[in-house]
This record gives structure tokens, sequence and C-alpha cells, in this order.
């Protein structure tokens, strides 16, 4: 996908190095830099430009706002100002609230010296801050922040003194809950809009494709009223949806970039040109691509000030406009304002020649793309004299399209070189990016189909240990690896498995293997008043995230009202008040230490295999572009698998067993023979090479990716006999082709549990059993409702009631209380069982299992109405909509070792869009996603889920949840669910996978159901 390693040329300020040809971003000082990061290890922690802080009043005056990972908003303030500071009279920064100070002291801070210090609070909220000064050669340098982030304030301000990065580790508390990309968007909106744009392009065309899409979205929220800065924040965001995958989106977009665009803006219509074809081209579409490059484009002229600046002459009326921009000058380190219009359509027209080079190379035309090639580098090098930093990626781009060209043409030597130039010169402008680790896995892929595989797995190896420490790599580097992968399978030993195991951990995507984490750093030391702490300020992160969206619907209004100008301009204060709030509450964690440990960057094999017990084995499947692997892993050894096929058919092969099982026609269950040979082929094509392995084994842990994330891996078949006999049955008049006794079931004989990542199994592996005082809770059998009650919430994408006229009948519930009754065991049916009563009850956490036994709603209720996972209940108080939604399970406060969603395909996913309104910024789209990882979220330890409706018929879930829970209490919880399930097998009535397979545990299955009584 050659694209994702593209990106734009700022139609604003273009950083230019005014002495050497390329300037690496790293050694430019800190004082014209937009932002910074502080410290060199530990948790992230940046500065952002602040122009606007009050107290900066001269030219040379700078303010930066500090923001840390996993805190919402500002941390700290720092100004360097060119007069004298008292350091408690010192006007307080912007976000910082009335605080009463102690006695002035002073203290050492590395890379400063003695400074002057002094601890003040904030008697409102029981929060301490801190203010460091020091003065150095006329300028006064003032940081100030929360004192619970007092590492990152020391390095912040030994940074700016010093105007250049101070090593150091940053341990504060951290939750975890966020991700660059959320990360991103803290540090988006601390900064100024042409700040956020500048910002944007740093990461874009660093690879950092995600978090750039987030100072794009800031940067288009805070120019609706300017169309060509809004078309230009709007052709960015396009550009990062294609990058990482969203094409449908991309277009769109770009659509709406389109109808910003002036007649005669040359320059926004070259972006837009160049970044539709870029989109083309992530698609393979080349000739398309060459279509939209040769459309027609306004032309753009300089204008007389621009032809005297350029011949180092200043009118007044520039010189004007210079003092008016000071900020600008400041961060340029100088009066070099910036490209000219004239200068920025050249670098565009550089990459146009450019990407039309990659389309001609694409459709095997390599001459002609090696002359549009040589003329785009001819192009950009002519602009400046080729000292335009922010070009770096695009004479790297062109050096890796010269390097395959050679390569086709057998001109390995030269190929060599072209690799080695690209890398060198996206290393010189964006080191530490996804692109420079991109460069390299590329020239690694060269190496190894040329033959040099050892040379090739060692820059393979290099980049997967440095891709850690690298923020938003994870998209960027996901095609790339897929040679490594294909070198490792073919190498097959224990050091190739530990290899791809590290490798593997690169791909991860966010989602409930993340709110695993977040629930193991909460609970690692029991639910004690730390870890009430830690979930409130988990809590309003999440508020956060969802008055962000509820913004984000507000500026979307297309002509508002002044009252809906009002409601914005008080939701915009709310939200700061909150960010304000959460960044407190995260300082305070500070006073606990286990929430300044980080987790470590990567597990290695050997991790897992330490945790691993005798009898167990950890299968995890890997999806790496369209291939597939295996590797398995058990306490003695791993194994690398490659899996036959590529992922296009593994997705045929598992719609036509799921399909066997159950299938919805006009809102009808309908169930067919389930498809043995199926499930028997599929069951070789992922474990044929570790088929006795397999068999031996009383604990499989398996990870599902791509469409293995919609099949429970028990139905599989593990011998041929079972299928043989069934055969042959089925010759007999009156056969019952339902009848599945007798099958070797990948489930019969073994516990099986569903991991989503090595780190969450681990995780959750390691958390002490709840100390929750009683044992059970059963909640459903929802009260059937004529009408919508008088005061419910209403909208047009309400569910029919019908949704609440078939209530789960409570008798697995009941059963459950009775054979739990030692533990102050609770059944909620009826008007007892509501949303209102569920959201505001504070017991909830007193219980070791809660079980939900009630319709679960995953799709949407119409068409044109968004997908909102929900469980089904009562209505409640005024308000109550009967629904406990994906957003409302998150905030219950769950204390649990098993949740048991007895319900409809409770495995599924939610989609992006739904993990954003419940204040979720990562992850989504993806299978566990849904209510599964609600739950975890709100503190379910492990949770049994549903792939499909469960059946009613036979009793065939009363059976299984009855077994399950008629074990006893120290039975592993996946010992007794194979047991329960095995009795459905051997019935002719239940054997069908339908009634028997639905659920599986999503957690640590070889843990009791219930500890102690």
């Amino acid at each position: 996908m050659i694209g994702r390693i593209l990106a734009g040329v700022a139609l604003g300020t273009v950083a230019v190095a005014l002495a050497t040809p390329s300037l690496a971003q790293t050694s430019t000082p800190f004082s014209v830099r937009n932002s910074f990061r502080v410290g060199t290890s530990g948790v992230a922690c940046t500065a952002q430009n602040a122009p606007s802080d009050p107290r900066v009043k001269g030219m040379f005056d700078r303010a930066y706002r500090l923001s840390c990972r996993d805190a919402a908003g500002a941390v700290g303030n720092v100004i360097a100002v060119r007069r004298s500071i008292a350091l408690v009279a010192e006007p307080r920064g912007p976000g910082v609230p009335d605080l009463a100070c102690g006695e002035v002291g002073r203290t050492d801070l590395s890379g400063v010296g003695t400074v002057e210090t002094v601890t003040c609070r904030d008697g409102k909220a029981n929060v301490d801050y801190r203010r460091y000064v020091v003065e150095r050669g006329g300028t006064s340098y003032l940081v100030e922040g929360l004192a619970g982030y007092d590492p990152a304030l020391r390095l912040a301000l030994a940074s700016v003194v010093n105007d250049a990065p101070q090593p150091g580790e940053i341990r504060v508390a951290s939750t975890e809950v966020s991700d660059p990309a959320a990360f991103a968007r803290v540090q988006a909106g601390l900064l100024e809009a042409d700040d956020a744009v500048e910002e944007g392009y740093t990461r874009n065309n660093g690879g950092r494709f995600a978090e750039s899409a987030e100072f794009f979205d800031a940067a288009a929220n805070r120019n609706r009223d300017n169309p060509a800065r809004l078309a230009e924040a709007l052709a960015n965001q396009g550009l990062q949806l294609s990058n990482l995958g969203n094409f449908d989106g991309a277009r769109r977009v770009f659509e709406e970039a389109t109808g910003q665009v002036a007649r005669g803006d040359g320059v926004t219509q070259r972006l837009l040109r160049n970044y539709r074809a870029i989109d083309l081209l992530n698609q393979g579409r080349s000739r398309d691509a060459l279509e939209v490059l040769n459309e027609p484009v306004a032309t753009v002229l300089e204008t007389p000030e621009e032809s005297s600046l350029r011949q180092g002459l200043i009118s007044s009326s520039l010189s004007d406009q210079i003092n008016r921009e000071n900020v600008g000058l400041q961060r340029l380190g100088g009066l070099d304002p910036g490209l000219t219009p004239v200068e920025r359509a050249e670098v565009l027209d550089g990459q146009s020649l450019m990407l039309a080079g990659i389309a001609h190379r694409q459709v095997g035309d390599l001459a002609e793309a090696t002359v549009l090639l040589n003329d785009a580098a001819k192009k950009i090098d002519s602009v400046r004299d080729g000292r335009v930093v922010s070009t770096g990626f695009l004479r790297s781009e062109i050096q890796m399209e010269l390097a395959l060209i050679a390569e086709a043409e057998g001109r390995r030597d030269e190929a060599v070189g072209a690799f080695d130039s690209a890398i060198a010169a996206i290393g010189a402008s964006y080191p530490n990016s996804p692109a420079l680790l991109a460069a390299r896995a590329r020239k690694a892929a060269f190496l190894g189909r040329g033959g040099d595989v050892a040379g090739a797995r060692s820059i393979y190896e290099d980049v997967v240990e440095e891709a850690p420490s690298i923020p938003d790599v994870g998209p960027t580097l996901r095609s790339l690896l897929s040679p490594y992968f294909s070198l490792l399978a073919k190498a097959g030993d224990s050091d190739a498995a530990a290899a791809m195991f590290s490798a593997s951990q690169v791909l991860e995507r966010p989602g409930v293997a993340q709110t695993q984490a977040i629930l193991a750093r909460q609970l690692s030391d029991g639910n004690d008043e730390a870890a009430s702490l830690f979930r409130l300020a988990i809590r309003r992160s999440r508020e956060i995230a969802r008055q962000e969206v509820e913004i984000g619907r507000m500026q979307g209004i297309d002509e508002p009202t002044p009252q809906d100008i009002e409601n914005l301009r008080i939701a915009e204060s709310s939200l700061a008040t909150m960010k304000q709030e959460q960044a407190a509450l995260t300082s305070q964690l500070s006073a606990f230490p286990r929430y300044k440990a980080l987790a470590p960057e990567a597990l290695e094999i050997a991790d897992l295999q330490k945790e691993l017990r005798a009898g167990e084995g950890y299968y995890k499947l890997i999806v790496v572009g369209d291939d597939l692997y295996g590797l398995f892993t058990t306490a003695s050894g791993a194994r690398v698998i490659p899996v036959p096929g590529k992922v296009r058919d593994l997705e045929k092969e598992v719609q036509v067993i799921r399909d066997s099982v159950v299938t919805v026609q006009g809102g009808q269950t309908i169930n067919f023979p389930f498809d043995l040979v199926a499930a028997r082929k599929l069951y070789l094509k992922l474990f044929e090479p570790i088929d006795s392995e397999i068999k031996g084994l009383d604990h499989l842990i398996f990870e599902p990716d791509g469409p293995m994330l919609q099949l429970p891996p028990y139905i599989l078949v593990t011998e041929d006999r079972g299928v043989t006999a069934y055969q042959e049955r089925m010759k007999k008049p009156k056969a019952d082709e339902f009848d599945f006794t007798g099958v070797d079931w990948l489930g019969r004989g073994r516990k099986v549990s569903i991991a989503v990542s090595p780190r969450g199994f681990l995780d959750i592996r390691a958390l002490q059993p709840s100390n929750a005082p009683r044992n059970y809770l059963g909640l459903g059998n929802n009260a059937p409702v004529q009408a919508r009650p008088i005061g419910a919430v209403a909208t047009e994408c309400d569910w029919p009631l019908a949704v609440w006229d078939r209530p789960i009948a409570p008798d697995e519930l009941f059963f459950a209380q009775s054979r739990l009754q030692g533990g102050a065991s609770e059944v909620r049916v009826g008007e007892q069982f509501t949303d209102s009563a569920l959201l505001s009850d504070q017991t909830l956490d007193q219980y070791k299992i809660v079980h939900f036994a009630t319709h679960g709603l995953v799709s949407a209720p119409r068409r044109g109405c968004p997908a909102r996972p929900a469980l089904v209940t009562s209505f409640g108080d005024s308000g109550s909509d009967g629904l406990l939604s994906f957003r409302e399970i998150f905030d219950l406060k769950l204390d649990a070792d098993l949740v048991i969603l007895s319900a409809c395909d409770t495995a599924g996913m939610a989609t992006v869009s739904a993990s954003r309104d419940a204040g979720v910024t990562t992850g989504g789209n993806y299978a566990l996603d849904g209510l599964v990882r609600a739950f975890v979220g709100a503190g379910a330890r492990t949770v049994l889920a549903s792939h499909w409706p469960v059946p009613d018929d036979f009793d065939a879930t009363k059976r299984l949840v009855s077994g399950l829970l008629d074990a006893g209490s120290e039975v592993p919880l996946a010992k007794a669910l194979a047991t329960a399930q095995e009795s459905l097998m051997d019935d002719v009535d239940t054997s069908h996978p339908f009634y028997w397979a639905a659920f599986v545990i999503v957690g640590d299955g070889a843990k009791p159901i219930v500890t102690g009584k």
C-alpha cells in the first residue's frame, strides 16, 4: 500500500532549514517548535506551544502547556519571559485554580541547578500544585502544575531552559486507558488551530496516521468559518481515513473538502488532487489514480511582495504583518514566514509527478516511472535549493520507488543504494517514526526476496524491537511485516516462534485486551481506596470522551439557533472543567506507587511459557495481510504453524459452518444439519501439524483472529470416525439429520478458554479473586409492556415494543441462586430488573457472579439507525429506555469473578461509533469488542458470552447454565462448562452444536467458578 507511507505538504507554514539541506526534527531548538517530548522514558508527556497564555507579552516570550498520556487535560504550564518573576505573586496560568501557597524554598534540578520552589494547594479539590522558577541570561523560566506530575514539571523546565531534550524518566500515575491517538486528541486540544495543522503534517509525514487524524480533526472543528482552511483540514482527514483503510469514509470527506475549495485556489486543488490519487493507489487502482493526476488545477502566481521577499527585500506592509504574527516568528526562529503559495504549488506538483511514477511502476511501465520519479526529485529539490525539511518523506519515497524499479530490472546493487538513501532521507527528517521503521521493513523485504534471509531477519528483528517505543506504529507496519512472518514460518524452529510472538504484538489492535489491562491495573492490589480512585479517574475519562462526541454533534449543526450556540458554550465550558478534574484525579493517583509502574512495552514468549501449567497450550491465530499463521506455545516449547489458504478462504469456511449452526430468515431462527465435513477440514487446517499435542491438552487457550473471532473453537471435529459414522447413519431410511452423538468435538474432554492477547490472558490470570461478600446476583425476566411508559426516552430509532414482550423465563436464575445460596445470593426479575435501578445501584460490586438472562440486542433497530449493543431490561424511572446499553454497562461498578450473559450473540462487536459514544476512545469494529468488553470495563474478570441466539428448546440453555453452576465452588469454570456441554453432546435432542456450543469463556477458564463458600 504505497500511499500509506505518503503524506501532505502543509499549506500554511512549512518548516524550512535555514542552513542545512535536511535538518532533523530532534535537532531543532525547542524554542522554534510547536511541541516537544518531555523526558526520554516512562509515561509519555509533551509540551505544546501556548501563545495565548496572557503572561506572554513580548516578542521573545514563550509559553507551553504540558500534557501527559492518560490525563485528559493539561497537567501544567511553562513560561519563558524577559522579565523578573516573583514565584508566589506571579499570576497563575491557564487551567490553574485559585491556590494557597506555602513557604518558598530552594532545590536542585538536574540540568538546571538551584531553583526556587513552592507547594500550593487547591482547597476545593484537595489537590497539591507545585511551582519552580529560575532566571538565566535575562530570561525567567517558570513551571507550574499538578504536584503528582512533579517529574514532568522538572524535566519540562530543564528542557525549556536548555532549549534541547533532557534525559530522564517520568514516573507518574498512568491508567493506560488511552492510546497514542487519544493522547494526540488531548495535545491537539491544547494547540492553536494553525499549530494543530502543522503538527498534523509532522505526524502524518512521519507515518503516525491515527495521531495525525486527531490534529486535523481539531483543525477542521476550529475552521468551520474559513472555507480554505477547512478544505485543507478535511483533505487531510480524508487521507488519514484512506491510510487506515477506511476508503468509503475517505471518499465522503474528500467530497466535502471539494465543496469548500475556491475556484482560484490552485494550492488546495493540488493538495486534494494528490490525496485523491493516494487514496486510489491505496486501493490498488493505479490507472484511476493517473486519471485524477491529469485533472486540471488553477495556476498559482507569485505576488509582488513574495517576489521581493524572495530577493531579500521586506516591504513595510509585510514588515507590519511579520510583527503582528510574532508567534510564527518564534516558531520559525527568524523572519522567514514559510513557503509562498508558488513554492507550495511546486512541491505539490513534484509530489504529483512522484505519484504518477508510482502508478506507472505498479502497472509495469518501468521506463516511464523512472523518468517521472527523477523529474519529481528535481522539482522538489528546486524549492529553496532542497532545504525544505518536511519534504524529506517525499525524497525517501522517490528513492524507495527507484529501488523497486532497480530490483525489477535486476540491478540489485543500485537497489540497495536507493533503499539506503531512502532510509537516510526519512531518518534525517523523521527519526524514531513509523515511517522510518516502514522504510527499513521494505528494505528487509527486498533482501528476503533476493535470498538474503539472514539480512532480512536481522533488519526485521530490529524493527520489531524498536516498534513498542514508537507511538502509532501498528497501522503502518501491519502489511509490511507479512514477508517477515513468511520467513519465520519457513524456519519453523523455536527461535522463529519467539520472533513471531514478538512481532505479533506489534499488530495487536486495542479492544478487549486493553480493557483487561486497565481492569488488572485497577485491581492489582484488590478493590481498595486506591482502586476506587482509579475507577473514578477512568470513569471521568469516559465522560470526557462522551462530552467531546456531543460537542462534535453540536458543532455540526448547519444553522445553529442562539440557544444552540449557548448550549455549545456551556458544553465546552463543562468539558474544560471535566478535563481539569480528571487530570487532578490522575495526579492524586501518584500517591500510590502501583499506578506509577508501567506495564512492559512487550512480552517475551518466555513470559507466557512461565505462566502456562502442565497440560495447557496457548494457540494464537495471527492474520497478517492476507496470510494466516498459528503459534502454539506450551510451558516447554513453541511452534509456528503455517495455515494454508488466505483470509478470504477462512472467511468462507467459517461462514459455511456458522450457517449450518443457525441462520435468521425473516426474523426466525432456523437450524440446518451441521456441516461436519467443513468442521473437520477447518480443524485440520488450523491444527493438523500439532494434532497429537492438541489432543493431549487438558486446557486449550485459544486466541482467535480474523474470521475465527466469530466461531467458537469447540465445534471443530478432531477425528474422522465421527464424521464417517454420521455419514453412514444418513444412508439409512428415516435417519435423524440432527443426531450428532458420537462426534469427536474439540470441546470434548478438555477445558477451552478464549484469550484476546497474551498480555490480556496473563493480566487476568494474575488477578486475585473477588473479595465480594455475596456469591450470586441473577437478573432477567423483564416486565412486558403494552405501551411505552410516560416519561420514557423516545427517539426515531427506538426498538419496537415487541422486543419487551418475550421475556426469558427466570428458571435458570432461580436454580443458580439455589446452588449458590450459601453466599447470600439474590435474584431480581420483573419490575425489580430495570436499567435505572441497576445504574443507581451501589451494591453491584458485592457479588462474585452476576448473571443476566435476558435478550441481547446487537444490530440496528431499523435501516438508517446506528447499532448500539444493549441488554433488554424492564422500564424504570422517568428517562428509562428499558435497555442497559453498551455505554451504561461501562458505568456499572462490578467486582465480579464471572459475568454470565445468557442472551443472544453477546460475543458480537460494537462499532467504532458506538465505542466513542460510550466514551471508549480505542478499538471497535471487531467481535468481542461489544458487550464482553463493556462488562470487562465494568469490573468482570471473566465473561461467559454467546456467539448466537441461545436456545430455549429442550431446556438447553437452562441445562448448560445449571450444569455450570452445579459443578461445585472450586471446580474450574472451563471444566464445569465442558462437563455441562458433554451432557448435551450425548443427548440426541441437543447434540447439534446450536444447543451446546454458543457460550465461550473470555478470560481464564482454569479459575474456579466461586472461591470460598
